[in-house]
């Protein structure tokens, strides 16, 4: 019976962990999981959530990768795999393992796959920037800028592109852009 009761008690506390790492994976903006692949497809509309979604839906993927277009023209990818790889850092893509949710990185003031369309008076093109820091450097530097947003290369143009807004417009959901607020 002593057994019995600690074979349960071994097998809950297990069940229990594994619980616990399924409930804390979340994707991960600014990672790749290297290898495992089984399909790839480019995504047309360049959200990182289809590629999440074609994860949940097909029974071999168990974890996925997304890379955002390029500025050299290459379409923004999906590569579904068969088992979970270890993330490692990399600002070209988005990953995340089979029933975890896509949660938007929260740094600072910046605000992931929003864009604030609307409200401009400035626009310029510069270098990639994972995190849209130089637009948001420029908007804080020009005492008329309220609030910015950068577009990351390949969603419009091949450059990475910075609009500096002299009203706050609301917030929409968009993969291709960056945002932000600063007065």
């Amino acid at each position: 019976m002593r057994a019995l009761i600690l074979g349960v008690t071994a097998f809950v506390f297990a069940a229990a962990g594994n619980m616990l790492n399924v409930v804390s994976a979340a994707a991960q903006s600014g990672y790749d999981r290297p290898g495992g692949d089984y399909m790839n497809a480019p995504v047309p509309s360049g959200d990182p959530a289809v590629c999440a979604a074609r994860c949940e839906r097909e029974k071999s993927c168990r974890s996925w990768s997304f890379s955002y277009p390029s500025g050299s023209g290459e379409p923004a990818m999906c590569w579904l795999k068969r088992e979970v790889t270890r993330g490692i850092p990399s600002p070209c893509c988005v990953s995340g393992v089979r029933g975890a949710a896509l949660i938007e990185p929260r740094v600072g003031g910046l605000e992931f796959s929003i864009e604030r369309a609307g409200g401009d008076y400035r626009s310029f093109d510069m270098a990639p920037d994972p995190h849209g820091k130089a637009c948001a450097a420029a908007c804080q530097a020009d005492i008329r800028c309220r609030a910015w947003t950068y577009q990351r290369p390949g969603y419009g143009s091949n450059a990475a592109h910075c609009f500096l807004k002299e009203a706050i417009k609301p917030p929409n959901h968009r993969p291709c852009c960056i945002s932000g607020v600063v007065r």
